[in-house]
């Protein structure tokens, strides 16, 4: 075929979940994909600035997306880090309730995580909880033994490789920049030369409901981005975590709360804060788009939301403002570890998908168009679930 012949398929995005799309078209017999990332580098955005944590199916709605494909990608990413290398370790949370309102929301936990296949939880009394993490204090606890820690930047490049050993193309810097239809075919005009395809897959994670609309699709949501910011654990405070801390979150509220994460290549670091951030890409408090603020306030199902979370919003923000605030946060699981002891570390932005209605959209969602494809929600687990997510989404376009 020439250079100027379609691709099968392109793929828009080089995070986890398009990379994991491009290596399952590859897999069920499309000839020609590439994948089509903004910047210099696969995994720059979400996936790259990621805690790292194999997510076990603990919390989400049996027989929702999010759970089956959690449960399923998990298994599926723990095979595929062994095979190509990539380290991991499944190294098991603890989840900790530190007040009596919490046990309600515990029991539903261990609940949803028995429906959803985990073998293996353990419910912990107050004294038990030390077994298991020394430094935690806690009224009740669950164990979860399938969760677990990998560096999902090299995943991404591992499945990249694979990509390309299967006749796939990755072109980086290759940002779309306009789109129309030519003869029953994609082309797109990016920042490296334009492209054709029969078929489009967007997975442009904190731009797609931009890319969806630059394709002629109306998303039917906006992408709100809000910023995690963390601390990272001094050297000799590190050992105080041994694997993993989390509280038990708000039901109401799709963030986790600050919790404490030991990572792959050493190390430990505690948040997220969740604050909204003023730039899509914006790894810093300073960071300001006027064109991604202008979009986030223009928009009445961010004010919905902000009516219904104001307080919740207020605290993300002073915990994120105040240090003191955010030890506080992180003393209630660990109460010996020092404001002294935390330095602040990296941030990550979420792609948060939000209705007109002001709801946060806390499954996966997806759109489509005449042959094309756009992923717009694909919050955590996702990356945990991006083999399965790409298998599903190489179902749809052979279908």
């Amino acid at each position: 075929m020439g250079a100027s012949d379609p691709f099968d398929v392109v793929v828009i995005g080089g995070g986890i979940v398009g990379m994991a799309t491009a290596m399952a078209l590859l897999d069920d017999g499309a000839q020609r994909v590439a994948v089509l990332e903004a910047e210099d580098r696969v995994a720059p955005h979400q996936t790259g600035h990621n805690s790292g944590v194999i997510h076990s199916g603990l919390y989400y709605r049996p027989g929702s997306l999010k759970a089956q494909n959690c449960v399923e990608g998990r298994l599926a990413l723990l095979a595929f880090c062994e095979e190509h290398e990539v380290p991991f370790e499944v190294c098991g949370k603890l989840v900790v309730a530190t007040d009596r309102r919490e046990i309600p929301a515990l029991d539903e936990l261990e609940r949803r995580g028995r429906a959803n296949s985990l073998h293996g939880l353990k419910r912990l009394q107050a004294e038990e909880l030390r077994e298991y993490e020394p430094h935690v204090a806690g009224i009740d606890g669950l164990w979860v033994p399938q969760t677990g820690i990998t560096d999902f930047t090299e995943v991404t490049r591992a499945m990249a490789r694979r990509v390309e050993s299967r006749g796939g193309e990755v072109r980086l810097g290759s940002r779309v920049l306009r789109y129309r239809r030519e003869g029953g075919v994609h082309l797109l005009e990016t920042a490296s030369g334009p492209v054709r395809a029969r078929f489009l897959v967007g997975c442009a994670g904190l731009q797609s409901d931009r890319v969806a609309r630059l394709c002629g699709l109306e998303p039917g949501v906006r992408i709100v981005p809000f910023r995690g910011e963390y601390y990272d654990l001094v050297p000799e405070a590190a050992s105080m975590v041994r694997n993993l801390i989390y509280p038990v979150p708000d039901p109401g509220f799709p963030f986790l709360g600050v919790h404490l994460t030991r990572m792959i290549h050493g190390g430990a670091e505690a948040g997220p804060n969740a604050v909204l951030a003023f730039k899509r890409e914006g790894y810093r408090r300073s960071s300001f788009s006027p064109r991604d603020a202008a979009s986030t306030m223009a928009y009445g199902g961010f004010w919905r939301l902000a009516a219904r979370y104001w307080k919740t919003g207020l605290a993300e923000q002073w915990r994120s403002l105040n240090k003191a605030a955010f030890v506080h946060s992180v003393q209630r699981l660990v109460p010996g570890l020092r404001g002294d002891q935390l330095v602040r570390g990296g941030a990550g932005v979420r792609a948060q998908a939000l209705a007109p209605d002001g709801s946060l959209l806390d499954d996966f969602a997806i759109v489509r168009g005449e042959r094309m494809i756009h992923v717009l929600n694909a919050p955590s687990p996702a990356a945990t679930a991006s083999i399965a997510i790409g298998r599903a989404i190489a179902g749809m376009v052979q279908g």
